[in-house]
This record gives C-alpha cells, sequence and structure tokens, in this order.
C-alpha cells in the first residue's frame, strides 16, 4: 500500500506514548540507514576509481 492510500498522516497528539516511541525509534533507525548508504556509495565510488 502507499502512504498516500493510507490516509491523512497521523498528528503528535492522535499517537499514544507507545507510538510516539516507535516513531522516533524509527526515525533514528531511518538517520542511521542514510548515513551506512552514503557511506557505502561513496566507498563504491572510491573502490571504481581504484580499478581503473
Amino acid at each position: 500500500m502507499r502512504a498516500a492510500d493510507a490516509g491523512p498522516a497521523p498528528t503528535a497528539q492522535s499517537l499514544n506514548a507507545d507510538e510516539r516511541a516507535e516513531l522516533a525509534r524509527l526515525r533514528k533507525a531511518e538517520r542511521e540507514w542514510q548515513v551506512e548508504k552514503e557511506i557505502l556509495r561513496r566507498a563504491a565510488a572510491y573502490f571504481a576509481r581504484e580499478m581503473k
């Protein structure tokens, strides 16, 4: 299912404490994955240059 199909995004007031904690955990994990992805992208570019 696409995000647009899910309806309007819940507001912070409509989330209970568990949902807010889960959302914070997921956002932190997403930031970590983005950093890891950028490191891997740069490493791949570096090694691609070294192979030439």
